[in-house]
């Protein structure tokens, strides 16, 4: 889904920057002495590493390599095979893809250089777009002592699919040790500057723990040049105990700034605007970073390695994980039917919420995304976007946050510049669908877009039209009130013109969330401690199955409600079971929320529902005959509202 919520409400306070430098730190002005310059190579360019073990220990070892027989010891960077055993890297973070390396970069060769003591078996393997697997380079080692051993594989029959990755074994009587497995490619003839930044808004734990281990790994990452950390909250980094040390240990590459809460699309375009200012070259990338995920360090080289190759500059995505369940793969890659508004539609022969030790039970092939895919856009838990793209483009939207990537991506393949999910360049981030849906950046999403539909779509207004009244007679069968009055909100701020956007959404936080607060079922509870009924009093009713004439439940569901007519008086629905038609049923439904930490009551008010049911199909109509207009004011604006100069304002900098 494009774009996340901040987490808390966070209050404008001024904008400064303070460049940290050691442990005392430094003032602006040095921060603005700094530059950044693209420079000559020393060597081979890093592509990635073969690690051994992940960044937590509630990511599975699997993930980089599986063990297949024999007693085996995974570390970090190095991995022990005792007699008789094999091992694989054919796993997720073990994979080189060489069919994204093939596509688009300028690279033709990739040579793996290993270190190995003791005897044992190393081969470069290869698959192709069906995952058959093939045998590339091989060698034995014979009592080798900390030995280079060196293979090659030329990337030439991958353009539609496959990839590269290590396997080891050894036989009776050998123990083989290997460490420091590293993919290289040939260096370009200068190296890209890369910035990464992080949006972080009341989150300080999480957000120090991914500086401690970009810090933990600082000395691999040749490529980084900085970090930025743009602190919009109110419990801020800098007042963590372990700040002090974390920045003596990035010395200065840490940029640490507080800034108002302009949400993520103002914290990440900070990176941007910062890096534009401090570049002699137009040639930089900006690498964008959650500040509540799991990191794996690797990702930074992998994705600044592929960017320092690519033929022609381009966005790049790094794929993301399920944090609750770190096996699985939340989407190959993604797109956008824009005119629908429908974020996060896996593309054709996409893994989609896949686990990544599990096989697929259609095929029963194991869980690899051996196909190439071209995504629509990549979410901002990581992407790369090189300076020409903003330099071409512009600065993205400001939205606050939500819809903020897809856009920024439709914008820059329309000027030539496509968005590529890596494969094995990966971090965790909290499952989506433990994120309620009824919730107030709701609003955020909805309007946002209808300005991306309108900006970068056919925007076919009947089509939309139909498309959000459906969703409005939903939302007032399932009793969401709070919910259809944030719909209409959207709607209704989307017929207001760019001039909606001129305070980065401020001011429309704020808002929906006071309308919000006149609606009851918007509020979370404890499921033991529901206002105004015994928690003993709330049995379970499950639902039917899904209609097969959905068109004539939905007409009786409508005639009932507006009758007062139901089923049940009182309810628990499960939150997967929490359907439009079996909600409608209930007088008081009591519903899980989606993150399973408490219930939302939900009552029928067939005022209200009906208060606003004429309330959205005025503005849905009035969207269908103005929409065209607007659209028209928004393309005019946008130039303006994506250009460094706004942001220079609403940074008041």
């Amino acid at each position: 889904m494009p774009g996340k919520a901040p987490s808390a409400t966070g209050q404008a306070h001024a904008s400064t920057v303070k460049a940290v430098n050691g442990v005392n730190g430094s003032s602006s002005e040095q921060a603005d002495d700094t530059t950044f310059a693209e420079r000559t190579p020393q060597g081979r360019l890093l592509a990635q590493r073969g690690l051994y073990a992940g960044p937590s220990p509630i990511v599975s070892k699997d993930l980089y390599a599986e063990v297949l027989e024999g007693v085996v010891t995974r570390r970090r960077d190095s991995i022990v095979l005792e007699p008789s055993a094999r091992v694989t890297g054919n796993t997720y973070f073990g994979r080189f893809p060489a069919s994204y390396w093939q596509r688009w970069t300028t690279v033709r060769q990739v040579r793996l250089d290993v270190t190995v003591s003791g005897s044992g078996h190393l081969r470069l393997s290869a698959s192709d777009v069906e995952g058959e697997p093939r045998i590339v380079a091989a060698q034995d080692a014979e009592n080798d002592k900390a030995a280079t051993v060196t293979l090659e594989a030329k990337i030439d029959k991958f353009l539609d699919g496959g990839a590269l990755w290590l396997d080891l074994s050894t036989e009776a009587g050998q123990q083989l040790t290997v460490e420091r497995v590293r993919w290289t490619v040939e260096s370009p003839e200068k190296i890209r500057p890369t910035a990464v930044t992080i949006c972080t808004m009341n989150r300080a734990d999480d957000c120090m723990k991914n500086l401690e281990a970009l810090a933990a790994d600082v000395s691999s990452l040749e490529t980084l040049d900085a970090i930025y950390v743009a602190d919009q909250g109110t419990d801020r980094v800098d007042s963590r105990a372990g700040f002090e040390q974390v920045a003596k240990d990035l010395g200065d590459k840490l940029r640490y700034i507080t800034q108002a809460n302009l949400g993520g699309a103002g914290g990440f375009t900070r990176g941007l605007y910062e890096v534009a200012g401090h570049t002699e070259t137009e040639h930089a990338n900006v690498l964008f970073m959650d500040d509540d995920v799991l990191l794996e360090p690797d990702l930074v080289i992998r994705m600044t390695a592929f960017s320092n190759r690519a033929a022609n500059p381009m966005i790049v995505g790094g794929q993301m994980l399920n944090l609750f369940h770190p096996n699985q793969l939340h989407v190959g890659a993604e797109y956008a039917r824009l005119n629908t508004l429908e974020p996060g539609q896996p593309v054709e022969h996409s893994l989609s919420t896949a686990d990544l030790l599990g096989v697929d039970e259609e095929t029963g092939k194991p869980n690899r995304q051996e196909r190439r895919l071209d995504a629509g856009y990549n979410g901002w838990w990581s992407c790369l976007i090189p300076y020409e793209v903003v330099k071409e483009t512009g600065y993205p939207m400001p939205f606050f946050f939500q819809w903020d990537d897809a856009e920024y991506s439709y914008r820059a393949r329309a000027h030539g510049f496509p968005t590529v999910t890596l494969p094995g360049a990966g971090v965790w981030h909290a499952d989506f669908h433990w994120k309620d849906w009824d919730e107030w950046h709701r609003y955020f999403n909805l309007r946002n877009s209808i300005i991306t539909a309108a900006l970068h779509s056919p925007f076919n207004l009947n089509l939309l039209s139909r498309v959000l009244l459906a969703q409005l007679v939903r939302y007032l069968l399932g009793m969401q009130y709070g919910l259809s009055h944030t719909l209409i909100k959207a709607v209704e701020d989307f017929l207001e013109g760019p001039e909606i956007l001129r305070d980065g959404g401020v001011d429309a936080m704020k808002a929906i969330k006071e309308i919000r607060d006149r609606y009851p079922e918007t509020k979370r509870h404890d499921p033991t401690n529901v206002p105004g009924i015994a928690s003993n009093d709330i049995g379970i009713i499950n639902t039917a199955p899904r209609p097969s004439m959905q068109r004539l439940v939905l007409l009786k569901r409508i005639v009932d409600r507006a009758l007062g007519r139901t089923r049940f008086g009182l309810g628990a629905i499960p939150t997967d079971e929490a359907h439009w038609w079996h909600v409608a049923l209930f007088d008081t439904a009591v519903v899980t929320d989606a993150n399973q930490e408490g219930v939302r009551v939900r009552k029928y008010d067939r005022a209200r529902m009906i208060g606003l049911a004429k309330h959205g199909v005025k503005v849905i109509n009035r969207l269908r005959k103005e929409g065209a207009a607007v659209q028209e004011q928004y393309k005019r604006a946008m130039p303006e509202l994506t250009s460094r100069e706004n942001w220079k304002r609403l940074y008041e900098l």
